[in-house]
């Protein structure tokens, strides 16, 4: 007996130490298998504005991961009741289920039911793949066992409704529930997540968008089996069985006017914050992004129509949109082309000739900070030969003279070029380089924007802030702040301001930039808000009606843009045959949609001078002179003449005797002058000569009156 006892002892040790050195094995090679990162599931990255509104979805698998603590009680036991009835009293493996299938299987002569739980199947999902073999079903067995030995069953679950697929491109419950319902998961009804629980067994078959008939019954199901399982009471089954199926459908669709945007978001979170863009569709990050969604939809919406694309091409010719609030630094609006397709040719990016667009930050800007000239230097206005480079005027027409006021007003070509060369190629590109775009070319040519390389819209947009800024540049960007899945912040824009110009430049450059929108070639188009902006155009060598770069870059109190049409090669065949008149009205066109751009003002910072508007001269030919009187009663000589409505000019008087002309006094903003007595007895001629104070401009001189006496 002692003996068999002793046997039999022996006997249960080695079975149970044969258990434990199994349960020992499932564990390790449980471990061996999972993979804690395969958990982490791919999540979709939203992008959203300043205010937190959702834009755009950048995703891989269109999910967003929920707490199982936003998951109310009914929906969780909606899935439990259908997916698995006894998934909180088993530990991964279900053996009633498994000897009840196995029962099945064998009375039918075949597999006709499962039994896999929910473990089994997030095992499944996240850790094998779909073949069907003992060896497969082992593995999921040992994970299975070992996740629960891990984690809770309400962790278990949120990563099952976080994991499973409910069609449709929804991936976890909250997709799921804002797909089919437009509303979070924390606010679904009972019938509601009982529908989503009866899509998992075949959301092709089930979906509630193709398939109503079959959800709904699918969904009295789910509704009969929480009933049988008591999750809810036989009433309540029975009214959520009446409700009829109520979809309120959110499909998200990828809309065309984002997609520049979100390429831009993308490009700098790799360069700036290194994350690449698999990692973005995947990561489950929050970016916030300076977009204003009306002016990005007011730009795509412009750029398809066709008015302000005009070539010779098969194809309309191209174009790039960029806008940016100039106070932060944050791009509000950007279209890379006409039709945009992603990770294509992005052209707000790419180096174009600039034109006369390039004219103020190449020339005027930097002359003015010399301190030599100010916008009502004169300037020659002559077609002079530099070494051989005979720079014209688009009219062909010179007037010797002209003011930088009126340069830049009508984008005269000749003083740009004659300026440059005064104030030195090397001075200029000094400040080219503070504006951040560094030219390699060494000629005058500088000047009228010809150059070799180009410059890019975002590089034209970054430079005129400083015009707009009181002098001060800073770096353009699209990302605002970036937080990682859990909410955590990894990195925001961190704008620093650069200064190229005195405020008194910039005002100055405002100023005269403001008259060529009012009366220069920007001109054309309607705005509605104060704009200052320069026009630009770069034509074909040997061809007089053809361009290769239509420009306009301007800016109100808020915000600085640039615009560019052209093509992408320009050929024999295609080539602009309009000039900047489009990029001027498109611009204007974007703007006026923008309701924040309504009805602006320029306001001039303190402690600097205002720009006086210009004095337009006048011809004075009607002087005449006859006996007066002045003051107590003594005979005089008065001159009188029409003067300028513009009180300012002023008007130098002259007395001609025996041939020679003596200059008498200088009167302004009136049309007489009383002379001395002196003259009475002499009775010389008289005439006077209009002169500006501003640009210290002589007109002609007026015509020559002899005194009447007898009047």
């Amino acid at each position: 007996m002692v003996k068999k006892a002793i046997g039999m002892v022996c006997f249960i040790c080695g079975v149970l130490l044969l258990g434990f050195v199994g349960y020992l094995g499932i564990i390790m090679a449980g471990d061996y298998v999972i993979d804690d990162k395969a958990l982490v599931l791919n999540s979709a990255t939203k992008l959203v504005d300043e205010n937190g509104n959702i834009i755009t979805r950048v995703y891989a698998e269109n999910r967003e991961p929920v707490s199982i603590d936003d998951v109310p009680d009914h929906v969780k036991n909606a899935f439990v009741a259908v997916e698995d009835s006894r998934f909180y009293k088993h530990h991964g493996l279900d053996t009633h289920a498994i000897f009840r299938a196995v029962y099945k299987d064998i009375l039918s002569g075949g597999k006709v039911e499962g039994a896999s739980t929910i473990t089994q199947q997030l095992a499944k999902n996240v850790f094998l793949t779909n073949e069907k073999s003992w060896l497969r079903k082992t593995k999921e067995a040992i994970i299975s066992l070992n996740l629960e030995r891990r984690y809770s069953k309400d962790k278990i679950l949120e990563m099952y409704l976080n994991q499973i697929y409910f069609g449709h491109g929804a991936y976890g419950i909250e997709a799921a529930s804002r797909l089919y319902f437009n509303k979070k998961v924390s606010d679904l009804t009972l019938d509601e997540g009982a529908l989503l629980a009866g899509i998992l067994k075949a959301p092709g078959v089930y979906s509630p968008l193709e398939h109503p008939d079959r959800s709904k019954k699918r969904r009295n199901l789910v509704l009969d089996l929480m009933e049988e399982q008591h999750f809810i009471r036989p009433e309540e089954a029975v009214r959520a069985q009446g409700k009829t199926v109520a979809l309120t459908i959110h499909k998200e669709e990828r809309n065309p006017a984002y997609l520049t945007y979100v390429d831009m978001v993308l490009t700098e979170a790799k360069e700036k914050y290194h994350l690449s863009r698999e990692e973005l569709r995947r990561g489950g990050y929050k970016i916030v992004v300076p977009l204003n969604v009306k002016a990005q939809n007011a730009a795509y919406k412009t750029f398809q129509k066709r008015y302000y694309f005009k070539g010779t091409g098969k194809e309309p010719p191209e174009g790039a949109f960029v806008l940016m609030d100039s106070k932060t630094g944050g791009i509000i609006a950007a279209t890379g082309g006409r039709n945009y397709l992603t990770e294509g040719l992005n052209r707000v990016y790419v180096p174009r000739q600039p034109g006369s667009a390039f004219k103020p930050l190449a020339v005027y800007g930097p002359a003015l900070e010399k301190k030599k000239y100010w916008p009502y230097s004169l300037l020659k206005d002559e077609p002079l030969n530099y070494d051989g480079y005979v720079p014209e005027n688009t009219n062909h027409k010179y007037r010797g003279k002209i003011s930088m006021y009126e340069a830049i007003q009508h984008s005269t070509n000749a003083p740009s070029v004659w300026l440059l060369n005064k104030i030195g190629i090397h001075y200029s590109k000094e400040y080219l380089n503070k504006l951040g775009m560094p030219v390699t070319d060494r000629g005058l040519g500088i000047a009228l924007g010809g150059l070799t390389k180009g410059v890019s819209p975002l590089q034209m947009v970054k430079a005129y802030r400083a015009f707009s800024q009181k002098g001060k540049i800073v770096e353009p960007y699209v990302i605002s702040k970036i937080y990682d899945h859990d909410g955590q912040l990894i990195g925001q824009a961190e704008p620093i301001e650069k200064k190229v110009f005195s405020k008194q430049t910039a005002w100055n450059m405002t100023r005269m930039l403001e008259a060529a929108v009012e009366k220069g070639t920007g001109k054309y188009g309607k705005i509605h808000t104060a704009l200052a902006g320069k026009t630009g155009t770069t034509n074909i060598d040997g061809q007089e009606d053809g361009n290769r770069d239509a420009w306009f870059v301007g800016y109100t109190p808020d915000i600085v843009g640039a615009v560019w049409i052209g093509y992408d090669r320009t050929t024999k065949e295609s080539y602009l045959n309009s000039g900047s008149r489009y990029p001027t009205e498109l611009f204007k066109a974007i703007i006026n949609q923008i309701p924040s751009e309504n009805h602006l003002t320029f306001h001039k910072p303190k402690g600097i001078k205002d720009l006086e508007p210009p004095i337009k001269m006048i011809d004075v030919k009607n002087v005449e002179g006859h006996v007066g009187f002045g003051p107590l009663g003594m005979p005089t000589v008065k001159l009188t003449w029409t003067p300028s409505k513009d009180k300012r000019l002023k008007y130098k008087i002259y007395a001609v005797q025996n041939g020679a002309s003596e200059f008498i006094a200088t009167v302004r903003g009136k049309g007489e002058y009383t002379t001395s007595s002196r003259f009475l007895f002499s009775l010389p001629e008289f005439y006077v000569v209009p002169y500006n104070p501003l640009t210290k401009e002589r007109g002609k001189p007026s015509n020559i009156a002899a005194v009447d006496i007898f009047r």
